[in-house]
């Protein structure tokens, strides 16, 4: 049986679900670090992210500006 754990220390309901968290967190970092393709450097990762990001933004209010035209 699971021991309940209290949300003031813990975000999981029960020692069994923190241990399954960390298992698969452990688990997901383990791949990151076995992965062989050379690492991105985070401000390289930043830009791609924040041009992606102005790419969407701008075909949505491309996409708004035309609906509005339409009413």
């Amino acid at each position: 049986m699971s021991v309940a754990l209290s949300p003031i220390v813990s975000e999981f309901e029960t020692e069994e679900q923190a241990a399954s968290y960390d298992r698969w967190f452990r688990a997901k970092v383990q791949t990151s670090r076995d992965d062989p393709r050379p690492s991105i450097p985070h401000d390289e990762a930043m830009a791609r992210i924040r041009q992606k990001l102005a790419a969407k933004v701008a075909n949505q209010e491309k996409a708004d500006s035309s609906r509005s035209r339409d009413v």
